[in-house]
């Protein structure tokens, strides 16, 4: 979760809403259940609402969990002439993910923290070809965190495993963020990520509505034809101890 952080015995339940609007969004019909293998895009929307559960189990050691439940639909490419229907919807379960992650060193005046996370995403409705994960999906990713009087910056970069995936192995995804926190309520987070030619804009404000609630409303954009044309997220973070 952009500019979130989990400590030492503290869990975080954070149940949110997002929504997906693309009006170029890529496929293959051989990918949707349809005989054809050239590539399309169509018009994709989708509803999604989650739940994210983290807990610090130690200093420097964490646990996360994500679930989800989505709508979608995509209408196919006027160029497209596969016997694929004029739109697809489904909805169901969306992904099933859990990671771990582990700081290596922390930040000193000279150096920057550097952590690690890996990730699993379980796969699930081999019959929904939109929504579904059709295999095992793996990440591992490193990361580093530098503050400054005028923010905080991270950079993260990861590979990935998918089974499903012909080559199984790509760059996974990286970015770039940042955090300001302008006020004792209020923090500003911005950041470009990317998942290989996949690249968009995030924007999010925080507000602390006390010291163990706070809202986030986030935004992403897509800065690429690939990624997501817009992306906008709204919920509530509880932190329990």
């Amino acid at each position: 979760m952009f500019g979130t952080y989990v400590e030492r015995g503290q869990l975080l339940v954070y149940p949110f809403l997002e929504y997906y609007w693309d009006q170029n969004f890529e496929y293959k019909p051989s990918e949707l259940g349809a005989v054809g293998e050239g590539d399309f895009r169509g018009k994709y929307r989708a509803s999604e609402g989650l739940v994210f559960v983290a807990y610090g189990l130690r200093e420097g050691l964490a646990v996360e969990f994500e679930v989800a439940g989505i709508s979608a639909t995509l209408d196919k490419s006027s160029a497209d002439l596969s016997a694929l229907p004029l739109r697809t919807k489904e909805s169901g379960l969306g992904d099933i993910e859990g990671q771990i992650r582990w700081r290596w060193r922390r930040e000193t005046e000279k150096r920057p923290e550097i952590f690690s996370y890996a990730e699993v995403v379980v796969p699930h409705h081999a019959d929904k070809l939109l929504i579904g994960t059709p295999g095992w999906e793996l990440k591992y990713g490193v990361g580093f965190v530098r503050g400054h009087t005028w923010g905080t910056l991270t950079a993260r970069v990861a590979i990935q495993y998918e089974e499903a995936s012909s080559s199984h192995f790509d760059l996974g995804e990286y970015a770039i963020e940042y955090l300001r926190r302008v006020s004792s309520s209020v923090r500003l987070y911005a950041g470009i990520e990317g998942t290989q030619d996949e690249l968009e804009f995030i924007t999010e404000l925080q507000w602390h509505v006390s010291p163990n609630v706070f809202v986030k409303l986030n935004n992403g954009v897509g800065l690429t034809s690939k990624a997501t044309d817009w992306a906008p997220e709204i919920g509530v973070v509880f932190s329990l101890r």
